[in-house]
């Protein structure tokens, strides 16, 4: 459950969150997870683009919206008008870290330039999230998840050998992009503790999506072949894919050659770790075709939950292939509080997932469940900013806030 009394990693700081749909959310949502004040800027009467991205709803908000906005507070504010731009501008200097996801230059037109903060904020970090950068032939394109997958190669090598490329299930650039916001404002944090001052961070999916490639991507660069599709499979390492059972799908992750060695016995082909063309993993990948043929025929003489404990026993990495549902109702899963409960004002009991890092002294906490659009405008404006309530009925009343 929550509690607003726990002081955080990031207790004390100020984020101001100026970003939409998912990259940004979730970095500003990690960052409340450790304490943060975030203030969540949006849209009057629109809001968040996601509140309305469903079904399903609940409460009369999308599951989408809420599982990457808790531990913020909601502000409505016209930015595109000079009222706007002035609060903003407050809400700025105010704040300790201000992420952002607009096309370029578009905080730069409300006056929220590098040189304005230099100026009036040199403390505050910028964290900028864009499609493809600040510089380049394709800056000014907007950023799609689902365009950067196709673009930065993750899709070439996601599918069966021979099918077509294919999409992550969820919008893992996004996801990723999200975690290097986060990753990269907490080093410019700690940076300022050094320099006493903020600086702006950029990152962008299409520099996330070409990063992700990682070990595909060194191969290329190593060897000047491209890459390919290989399922379930590994491009470097075998046995490590998914093999059919008695009674439905195993996954296995051969990581060495002794694991082989174990592997092979437990499964009663004990005489293919001293085969030349099996003992060792680059004659494994050489040929990776019969020998997963083979251990699809060994592993179709039983259930996937008998092959399971007794290639755990050997030390042989695998496991189930889990539906959504029943991953998120595996014992492991709740005994990690991955699954937690808060309440919500229209919601009730709300469950969301749960914050996947620990601080023994300072711990992440679900605080705030996601918040109401504008649920937080007056408090945010008056109590913090010193607005009167004449003034906050004004701003209201001409769709400022």
């Amino acid at each position: 459950m929550s509690d607003e009394k726990a002081g955080g990693a990031l207790d004390g700081l100020r984020v101001l969150d100026l970003t939409r749909i998912l990259a940004g959310p979730l970095c500003g949502q990690m960052l409340g997870d450790m304490g943060a004040d975030v203030i969540k800027v949006e849209p009057p009467g629109t809001g968040d683009d996601t509140r309305t991205w469903g079904p399903p709803f609940t409460g009369g908000e999308s599951a989408y919206f809420l599982g990457v906005n808790r531990n913020k507070r909601s502000l409505t504010l016209n930015m595109a008008v000079k009222s706007g731009q002035e609060i903003l501008a407050r809400l700025v200097k105010s704040s300790d870290v201000l992420v952002e996801n607009f096309k370029l230059g578009t905080l730069e037109k409300w006056g929220i330039t590098n040189d304005w903060l230099e100026k009036n904020a040199p403390r505050v970090i910028r964290c900028s999230i864009t499609g493809y950068g600040s510089s380049g032939p394709d800056a000014a394109l907007p950023g799609y998840d689902f365009i950067l997958q196709a673009e930065s190669g993750l899709m070439s090598i996601c599918g069966e050998p021979d099918g077509t490329p294919t999409k992550y299930g969820v919008a893992i650039v996004d996801v990723v992009t999200g975690l290097y916001a986060c990753n990269s404002i907490l080093g410019a944090l700690a940076a300022r503790e050094r320099t006493g001052r903020g600086q702006h961070v950029e990152v962008c999916l299409y520099d996330s999506g070409i990063a992700m490639l990682i070990n595909v991507a060194s191969n290329y660069l190593v060897s000047g072949k491209d890459a390919r599709r290989f399922g379930n499979g590994h491009p470097s390492i075998v046995p490590y894919t998914t093999y059919p059972t008695a009674d439905g799908l195993i996954a296995v992750a051969v990581g060495n050659d002794g694991q082989f060695a174990r592997f092979a016995e437990t499964i009663g082909r004990g005489e293919w770790a001293r085969d030349a063309r099996f003992a060792r993993n680059p004659e494994r990948v050489t040929n990776r075709d019969v020998l997963d043929r083979l251990i699809a025929q060994a592993l179709e003489s039983s259930k996937t939950a008998a092959w399971i404990e007794r290639l755990r026993a050997a030390g042989v990495p695998c496991g189930p292939i889990n539906s959504v549902a029943e991953a998120l109702t595996d014992p492991h899963t709740l005994a990690r509080d991955m699954v937690r409960t808060v309440k919500h004002p229209t919601v009730g009991e709300l469950k969301m997932v749960g914050i996947p890092f620990r601080f023994s002294g300072t711990p992440a906490m679900i605080r705030r469940a996601p918040p109401l659009l504008g649920q937080h405008t007056e408090e945010v404006l008056g109590a913090e900013l010193g607005l009167s309530a004449e003034r906050i009925a004004q701003l209201r009343a001409e769709k400022v806030i």
